[in-house]
């Protein structure tokens, strides 16, 4: 049996594998653009594992081919076919134009990649030169040698271009050494002996004036806006300085548009981000990236032409129809690459229309011009003949604000899932909700104790945290309401300029002119604690609030969004720490430590074989009649650190307020927190969140960013501004 297997592997690995590989491309081009548009685990990690077995099944391929020819002295047809599909892995090396990097590590190991390059391009010129000078099939096998060493150079190249160190350096502007002083004085001094009129001094010699108003926003103009923001502002990530030019034009913008069409620039915004980073974007989008493509594709097409004409009298019919579906699979990839690219952003944002439509002018104080960054003008003709269908596109791709897919027709489901440009929802993680199926019951059906001997395996793997996310984390949409609120408490906080520090002491120091009640009892939930604790405070006084609240109040819209974003904000601090990093602290320990105080008191007070709502309501009820006249740091000091009863004991204060003015705090404690932690957040852990489905962190950091507040990066003077009472 064994050898009859080790025989069925040597005739047929070759073939197997190659075929893998091509399986592996397929399902990578097709299905890597969904991480952005997804949060869903199982989803990422097909597309991590498609990843990683990409370029091991393609690389063992060829070693596999190079072993035969190695093993085998003599030459015909069977081993000229198996040199023909040598290159044929190496264009599956260079991979889809969807993905070239998983994760922003991947880019760092572009160096990896080039000496992958260099060793697989010799190998594969090892194979095709021992097959000659009988190869049969040696015009074909060039072509395709070309075709696939193009496509592996351009993958290290986009590897190369979007690491954070040549990306930093490819923003750098050219040395400006400023006004001309001297000159300036010349005129100054003019000015003083003839007491003139003062003049007006401009900020810079041209500056950039947005003549789009309002109304005339349609889908072409958003993206194109979203492109010259996100070239304006892509030194984000690399924590490149603004200067007072562009924080004012993107603070005018931003502050003047509703929040709907604010979330839609940012959102596409977003997405040029993660096209730089993780696709093939930034190598194809030039002159030479346009001719390497062609001349790749032509390739391509030119080895099917050749290898169809030629005799195949002596091949072996699978291996003549394992050629065919690598050359046809070869030519749909790069079909399906450039309908992805001329129907892309990057190709709508660089196209020029009609003049109703054009966004960004150049102006300076001797003439006006019309300026595109990043245009091959050579193919503005081609793209104006596909406007209609890029409308039509574009249409596909509008956010339906909290509208469930459950909600939605067949085609509305397919419509979203494929042209949405983040999930547009909200993973939430809910402390209650885990304490209680968590803690140690008693009396257990049988379904029960596999879900514990299940949990008890997970740990010891170190899987808990992957069982967790499964388990207990559920999405919610986010909705034009939701988003609308945290927009118009960015916008009116705007002008403060301590306002990244603040985390919910903001609205508390003016809470006594807003709703007339004493608010120094809250700050002490707020200021005199870490962040992690604080978070854990407000969400569990947010979840008793919300689950001991009349019915009749149910309808009170910051009720709601106080309780998705507190179970979004947990969600971040727990399963998602990286993104916490700067504000967490001891937020794991804390978490853990009140978990088991919670479960101890959920196994005494609590009853089973409850539906999940009374549980809930059960729990809640119980931690507040607790007696909370002693403060719990006298009982247990430093022991714990956990916070269930203080937070029990800010609950109870929360709930001496009117339920309008009650939920309003904390509606606007939780805006505070979120915007706390996303300009703490490090931006390289923003963008690479990108890569699986994105967070609301990140559209709040860019927002925040576009606004001027809660983010360092801004040269508030430019000198010249000092002049203005001239």
């Amino acid at each position: 049996m064994f050898n009859s297997i080790k025989k069925l592997y040597d005739e047929w690995s070759i073939q197997g594998f190659v075929l893998f590989s091509l399986s592996l491309q397929i399902i990578l081009i097709l299905i890597a653009p969904f991480r952005k548009r997804t949060g869903n685990v199982m989803v990422i990690s097909l597309i991590w594992l498609a990843y990683l077995l990409a370029d091991w099944a393609a690389i063992f391929a060829l070693g596999l081919i190079s072993s035969r020819q190695k093993y085998t002295q003599k030459f015909d047809d069977h081993a000229d076919i198996l040199a023909f599909w040598a290159p044929f892995l190496l264009l599956h090396l260079g991979g889809p134009d969807t993905v070239t990097a998983f994760s922003l590590e991947d880019n760092a190991l572009w160096l990896r990649h080039l000496v992958g390059l260099l060793s697989q391009v010799l190998t594969a010129i090892i194979v095709y030169g021992q097959s000659l000078p009988s190869n049969k099939l040696w015009v074909p096998t060039l072509l395709l040698f070309v075709a696939g060493t193009i496509k592996y150079g351009e993958r290290t190249y986009a590897l190369f271009q979007a690491n954070l160190n040549t990306f930093r350096k490819s923003i750098l502007k050219a040395p400006d050494p400023g006004p001309d002083y001297a000159e300036f004085m010349e005129g100054y001094s003019a000015i003083e002996k003839a007491k003139r009129q003062r003049p007006m001094i401009h900020v810079l010699p041209g500056g950039i004036v947005l003549k789009l108003h309002e109304s005339d926003l349609d889908a072409i103009a958003e993206v194109r806006l979203a492109y010259h923001f996100f070239e304006m502002f892509k030194g984000l990530i690399v924590d490149h300085i603004f200067n007072f030019e562009e924080h004012r034009e993107s603070r005018d913008f931003f502050g003047d548009r509703t929040a709907e069409v604010v979330f839609k620039v940012i959102a596409i915004e977003l997405n040029f981000f993660y096209t730089v980073l993780y696709t093939k974007a930034v190598v194809i989008r030039s002159i030479f990236g346009y001719f390497a493509r062609f001349i790749s594709s032509c390739a391509v097409v030119a080895a099917l032409s050749t290898f169809y004409s030629l005799d195949k009298h002596g091949f072996g019919k699978i291996d003549v129809g394992i050629t065919y579906t690598l050359l046809f699979g070869a030519i749909a990839l790069d079909t399906i690459a450039l309908f992805t690219l001329a129907f892309s952003d990057w190709t709508v944002a660089v196209a020029s229309t009609h003049e109703r439509e054009v966004i960004i002018s150049i102006t300076s104080n001797r003439n006006k011009r019309k300026r595109w960054k990043g245009i091959n003008r050579c193919f503005l003709p081609l793209v104006r003949c596909f406007f209609p269908l890029f409308r039509y596109f574009l249409h596909l791709k509008k956010i339906n604000w909290g509208e469930g897919l459950e909600s939605m027709s067949c085609l509305g489901r397919a419509r979203r899932i494929l042209f949405r440009r983040w999930h547009e929802s909200l993973d939430t993680y809910n402390f209650i909700d885990y304490c209680l199926q968590e803690r140690a019951k008693k009396n257990l059906k049988p379904f029960n104790y596999f879900g514990r001997i299940l949990i008890y395996v997970s740990e010891k793997l170190g899987l808990k945290d992957f069982y967790d996310r499964m388990k207990y984390v559920s999405k919610k949409p986010l909705t034009k309401k939701q988003w609308g609120f945290i927009f118009d408490g960015l916008k009116k906080k705007h002008y403060s300029h301590n306002i990244r520090s603040t985390r919910g002491d903001w609205v508390l120091q003016n809470i006594d002119g807003i709703i007339g009640i004493e608010s120094s009892k809250f700050k002490h939930y707020i200021a005199d604690v870490d962040y992690d604790e604080s978070l854990m405070l407000w969400h569990i006084a947010t979840e008793l609030c919300y689950h001991t609240e009349s019915r009749e109040d149910s309808t009170n819209i910051n009720l709601e969004f106080c309780k998705i974003l507190s179970d979004y904000m947990l969600y971040l601090l727990v399963i998602q720490p990286t993104m916490m990093s700067a504000v967490a602290g001891i937020g794991q320990r804390r978490f853990r430590d009140t978990c088991a105080e919670a479960k101890r008191f959920f196994d005494k007070k609590v009853d089973l074989g409850q539906e999940q709502d009374q549980e809930h309501k059960q729990a809640c009820t119980r931690i507040l009649e607790v007696n909370t006249d002693l403060e719990p740091v006298a009982v247990k000091g430093d022991r714990s650190k956990s916070v269930l009863f203080d937070a029990c004991i800010l609950a109870k204060k929360l709930k001496t307020l009117e339920t309008e003015k009650r939920w309003g705090v904390m509606s606007e404690v939780w805006v505070e927190l979120l915007s706390y932690a996303a300009s703490h957040c490090k931006a390289n852990a923003h963008v690479a969140q990108l890569s699986k489905g994105g967070e609301l962190i990140t559209f709040v950091w860019l927002l925040m960013a576009h606004l001027g507040i809660g983010v360092v990066h801004f040269q508030h003077s430019t000198g010249r501004e000092r002049l203005d009472f001239l």
